[in-house]
């Protein structure tokens, strides 16, 4: 990782992809790129994402929007880790199949997300499944 400005830094993974960091203005930084506690939250969301679109995908299910978010609460004192995290897939279709769905999600929660096995060692961790109807 090298700095690139007062707090602004920049790597390549090892896959060769640039990732760009900075901080807010009010701790010297640009608002140039993402936070690093960002990140740690957009890390979660891809590895659970790719877990449950691939199952899926194995179980045939096809045909629906999916949207996932996730919220932190962050520790006042430093260092200032998540104390709480909660993430929300977001499932938009027509007739969903629910139970499949809530496999998928269950098997990348207990079994092969590691972005959610670290996080659930350190804090407070939930997850919901929202269904939304499409017309």
């Amino acid at each position: 990782m090298s700095r690139v400005g007062n707090m602004a830094f920049h790597t390549k993974t090892p896959s060769g992809h640039d990732v760009h960091v900075d901080a807010s203005p009010e701790v010297g930084g640009m608002d140039s790129a993402a936070r690093p506690k960002e990140l740690m939250l957009v890390s979660l969301l891809g590895c659970t994402s790719m877990d449950v679109v691939s199952i899926l995908n194995k179980m045939k299910v096809k045909d629906y929007e999916y949207e996932i978010t996730a919220n932190g609460e962050i520790a006042e004192e430093h260092p200032k880790v998540f104390t709480k995290i909660k993430v929300t897939y977001k499932f938009k279709g027509k007739d969903l199949p629910k139970e499949k769905i809530e496999k998928a999600v269950r098997l990348s929660q207990e079994r092969y997300c590691f972005a959610s096995a670290m996080l659930k060692k350190v804090c407070d961790f939930s997850y919901e499944i929202v269904y939304e109807e499409a017309e």
